[in-house]
């Protein structure tokens, strides 16, 4: 005990009250020995960085219970489910794989956070495999996986922005019937203004 605590940076005070809390599994027991592995310094580091994200310890159990009990982090969470996107089931090892080097504990918090990730059982589910695959493909030229989280935080903020703004437009002259139907012309115009903008900012002089 007194290892793990000094590996992850805490007392073992801390680490005590910790496990009273159902935050990290048990050990794995030998008669009086108790063995700490690798996966309980992840849990460690990944609750050292919930909490400076600013979640609390009782909403930190509620996303261990459901790591433990299979439950989908998305009910904890309650982020709405994707309309279009195709999720993407990975193991641990297969998530490490599309990010080499850079599935840290701060950056599993902030994929938390922005409900990229949730969990179903013991696999990990992305939310949306076009952002997988461009997250991927970021990082694979150069770009820090933390940057990407950044930027698509940022992303979001608009993309809300934008949706609040097509949503009023077309409920103030479209019937509730025909929303969905429009929903892609909003796309659309966004998808155009998009790529217009690029070219502007791309032709500019750095």
């Amino acid at each position: 005990m007194e290892e793990l605590a000094s590996a992850a940076g805490i007392t073992v005070r801390t680490l005590r009250f910790y496990r009273e809390r159902g935050l990290i599994p048990p050990p794995r027991r030998e008669g009086r020995i108790a063995w700490y592995d690798d996966n309980h310094l992840a849990r460690l580091r990944t609750i050292a960085a919930l909490l400076e994200r600013g979640h609390t310890l009782n909403g930190i159990a509620d996303l261990t219970t459901a790591f433990e009990s299979g439950r989908n982090v998305r009910e904890v969470l309650a982020l709405p489910a994707p309309s279009e996107e195709e999720p993407v089931r990975l193991t641990p090892e297969e998530l490490a794989d599309h990010f080499a080097g850079e599935v840290t504990a701060e950056n599993l918090a902030a994929a938390l956070d922005l409900g990229y990730l949730v969990t179903d059982g013991e696999e990990i589910v992305h939310i949306s495999r076009r952002l997988l695959d461009v997250s991927a493909a970021l990082v694979r030229e150069g770009v820090p996986l933390a940057e990407v989280l950044k930027a698509g935080a940022r992303v979001r903020e608009h993309a809300d922005a934008l949706a609040e703004l097509f949503t009023e437009l077309l409920r103030a002259h479209a019937k509730d019937d025909d929303l969905w139907r429009l929903r892609p012309l909003a796309k659309s115009v966004v998808e155009a203004e998009l790529s217009l903008a690029l070219d502007r900012r791309l032709r500019e002089t750095p």
